[in-house]
Formats: structure tokens, sequence, C-alpha cells
């Protein structure tokens, strides 16, 4: 089943490979330079294209094979078109046609393969009458013909081959014999060069004796063969999909029963078998009748769910209206709930605002705390080698190496190892003091640094009064300059900045550390 639905969705890749190998073909049998003789086989071709998928083009090409046989004086090409144009009149149900053909058609002029294809149609003709009018006054003497034809092309056919081997299994059918059917059929299913046509038709043939045999579970699942061969093989003048429809139909499952009998009417509409359909309107009128009637039972289940909804419905709105009025309330106490909150969480705002201020004064503090205890221990530590060293040169009276120590003391060195390292602790605590500071000027105006220097002098005054320390001559002190130089700066920065002078430095202690 899942194959079949696959083969049905990609029916137009398998019609338009076919389609395909017929423009090909065409092209070559309208070419100028073709001969007579090229061009009647390039038409068997095209016919053999044709014969299973469009009764109407093969019909065309069986006239034009005629007139080429007539062309060419050859007895044996008029007989053989005879015999193709029996087939397709056979195959589109035109029984009468069929007959008038088979009687004008000489097989003696026939080669030995294509007599036996002669003598396996009239066994063909004279069945699918049987089964169209089923009628039993009649019907018996017509499958006795088609038993007598058969027995003729088994005699005329090669052993082991796929033509021999469907006579056989027509005659197993005929005799309702299901051993030799399933045999046969083992047979052919073991060919080397199986088509998928030849499996559509043998596992076709052969799902009929098994219904036959009251085993229609087998022969189910021979029809889903043969109508996916059908499928791959794009063909359309076939039977099994149209039974495997009723058979779905039978068990409940509409709607692979609908698909499949569309799928049917489709095939035989393309193909213009007039028999096949009058043999499937009747069920496909009876399945899109079911399908009708389940679709008005949901239609009526749905008016009655439509009732139930309203009913619903109503009583909903009736709460909706009862909820509105207790929702009105509950929005006024809401309203006051929110105002009051409003407040709480500007005072937890403000609150936490706080916190993280002291958070970052203590870290700040912590932070400059171990600066210093460092600072100091160092030059503690200096002093007191300093000393050791006086003590022993003034002990042993080498006054001239105490002057020499002395002027080796480089107080501008010191002040900047000092300066660097209050640099250095400054920007691990304000990483983005810099582009904070530069922020609050124009672009040319911004300070620069060199990669070799972390701060400015004018970047130390404003850095040190962010950490609070905003008296001039406590930084003139801290920092090797006079008070004035410090003035200069601090007025030199503020007049170039994009605030006003008095609100500068209120905005540089508003940078945060982080």
């Amino acid at each position: 089943m899942r194959e079949l639905n696959e083969a049905l969705a990609h029916k137009p890749e398998y019609d338009a490979q076919r389609l395909s190998r017929i423009a090909r073909l065409t092209a070559d049998f309208r070419a100028p330079k073709a001969s007579p003789n090229a061009r009647f086989n390039l038409g068997l071709r095209i016919y053999d294209e044709y014969k299973a998928f469009k009764y109407d083009s093969a019909f065309v090409y069986c006239q034009r094979l005629a007139r080429l046989a007539e062309q060419l004086g050859d007895p044996q090409k008029k007989e053989l078109t005879r015999l193709k144009l029996a087939f397709v009149l056979l195959s589109s149900g035109m029984f009468k046609e069929t007959f008038d053909v088979l009687e004008r058609l000489n097989p003696r002029q026939l080669a030995p393969a294509d007599r036996g294809s002669f003598y396996f149609l009239q066994a063909r003709a004279y069945n699918d009458l049987g089964a169209f009018n089923a009628d039993r006054t009649y019907r018996p003497a017509y499958y006795q013909k088609a038993l007598a034809f058969a027995d003729t092309a088994l005699q005329l056919s090669r052993p082991g081959s796929y033509e021999y081997l469907a006579v056989q299994l027509f005659r197993a059918q005929k005799t309702n014999d299901l051993a030799r059917g399933a045999a046969v059929y083992a047979q052919i299913r073991r060919l080397p060069r199986l088509t998928q046509h030849q499996l559509a038709v043998s596992a076709s043939t052969t799902a009929y004796l098994y219904e036959l045999a009251g085993q229609p579970k087998k022969a189910f699942e021979l029809l889903l063969v043969s109508a996916a061969a059908d499928l791959k093989s794009a063909t359309k003048e076939t039977t099994a999909i149209s039974k495997a429809a009723d058979y779905c139909y039978r068990k409940g499952d509409l709607k692979n029963a609908y698909s499949f009998i569309s799928e049917a009417r489709a095939a035989a509409s393309f193909y213009n078998a007039r028999q096949r359909q009058i043999q499937m309107s009747q069920l496909a009128s009876v399945i899109e009748g079911q399908k009708i009637n389940i679709i008005e039972k949901q239609r009526k289940s749905l008016q009655t769910l439509a009732i139930i909804l309203s009913a619903l419905a109503a009583v909903v709105i009736g709460f909706a209206v009862v909820s509105f009025r207790q929702l009105r309330q509950l929005r006024r106490a809401s309203r006051l709930i929110s105002a009051t909150n409003g407040e709480l969480q500007a005072r937890n705002g403000e609150l936490r605002q706080l916190i993280n201020e002291l958070n970052e004064a203590n870290r700040i503090k912590e932070e400059y705390l171990g600066y210093y205890f460092h600072n100091s221990s160092r030059y503690i530590d200096k002093l007191e080698a300093l000393k050791k060293r006086v003590d022993g040169l003034l002990g042993s009276k080498q006054y001239a190496a105490v002057q020499k120590l002395a002027d080796g003391i480089n107080i501008k060195t010191e002040r900047n190892e000092l300066l660097k390292g209050f640099d250095t602790v400054f920007l691990r605590l304000f990483p983005h003091f810099i582009d904070r500071f530069n922020a609050l000027f124009r672009e040319e105006d911004r300070i620069r640094l060199p990669e070799d220097q972390l701060l400015t002098t004018e970047l130390r005054i404003f850095a040190l009064i962010r950490l609070g320390i905003s008296d001039s001559e406590q930084i003139s002190r801290m920092l090797g300059y006079s008070i004035n130089t410090i003035y200069t700066y601090k007025t030199r920065v503020k007049n170039r900045s994009l605030l006003p002078n008095d609100e500068f430095e209120a905005r540089i202690q508003a940078i945060q550390a982080v």
C-alpha cells in the first residue's frame, strides 16, 4: 500500500519519462531523410509506447504503419499492422471492430513469434467479450474459444519465454487452477528481464485466481503490486487499481478507495478505454456516494456541535458579564496596589543605588588601603636599608661615600614610580575612566595617550578628584607640583570641555568604577 501511494505521488514523473521517449522517437520518425523501412520500424516503437498509454495516438500510428506497409508492398508488414490495430481496438473495448480486423488477418503471413501473438490476442478477445457481456448463455462458449486459441498460441511460443508463461497463466485463470497459476507467476517473477508492464499483467491475472480461491488478502496484495507497476510503467490501460479500490471500499478504507478509483477513472479516460469506463462507473458512483454520505454526516455533526457551542457561548457570555463587573472592582484595588508598589520600588531603587555606591566606595578604599600599605612598606624597607648603609659609612668615617649615596637618590625617579603605581591601581578600579573623561570633550580636544603612558598629569588630577581628593593644595603635594600649576591644569581642562565649569567636577565624580 505504501509503495502504491508513493507511485501515485510520482505518477507525473513516470508519465513524463514515457512522453520524453515518445518525443525523441517522433522526432526521428518525422526526419525527412528517414527511409520507409526505418520509419516503419520507428513507427512500431512509437506504437509500442502508445498501445497501453493512449488509444487515440496508438490508433493514429496504426494507420501510418498501414500506409507505410502499403508503400513498401510487404505482406508481412501489412498483416503485422492489422495485428497491432486489433490489439488497440480490443484494449479500447471496441469488440466488433476487433473481430472484423482479426477475421481479415492472414496469420500465415506473420512471423512465427507474431503468429503466437495473433492467437493469444484471439483468446484475449473472446475472454474479454465474455467478461463484458456477463451472459450465462454465451459466456461459456466464448471462454471455450478463448482456451482453444490459447492452446494454439502456447504451441507457437518458445518454452520458458515470458510469452509462453503468460499464455500458461491465462489458461490457469480460465481453468481456475490456482496451484498452476501461482507456480507460473513465481516463474515469471524470476525472469531476468521482466518489465514493469509484464509484472503488472501477470500479478493482476494471478490476483484473480486468488480471489476465486477465497483468499482476498493475497489477491489484494497482488493487485497492489500490479497497480504500482502500472504507474511506474505509465500504463493507462489497466484494471488492477480499480479492483484495489473495490477491495478498499469493501474493507471500509474509503480514503484509499476514493484515491484509487479516481486514478482508475482518470487513466481510463486518458486512454479512452470505453469498456473500462463503463465497468468502473458503478463502483465509482458507489464510492463517491459513500463519501458524500460521510460528508453529510459530518455536516450534521457540525450543526449539532454548533448548537451546543452556541449554548455554551451564551453561558460563557453570562459569566463574562459577572466577571467584568468583578474585574472592574479588582482593577480599582489593583491601581491602588500598583501605586503603592511603585513608591516602594522607587525607594528600593534608591536604596539599591546607595548600597552600590557604598559597596563601590568600600572596594576603592580596600584597594587603596592595600596599595598604601604596600608602598609604605616598600619605602620603610628602603629607608631601613639606607639607614644601615649610612650608619656603616659614618661609623667608618667614609664621609665621601655618604655624600655619594645621598647624590644617588633620584627623587624624580621615585616620584615617577609612585605615580606609575597610582596610575596602575586607579585604572584597575576605573578601567573606563579615560573613555568617559574624553566623552566630555570634542574630538579634537580629547587626550591621546602614548602607548607607554597610563595617565597624563591632567588625568591624574581628575583621577584624584574622582577618589574624593578635591583640595588643590593636597593634590599639589601628592603630584609634586605647585598649587598654581594645579589650578592652571584644572582651569585649562574645564575650559575645553562641553560642560559648564561648575558642573565638570560633579560629572567626573559620577564616573562609575566598573
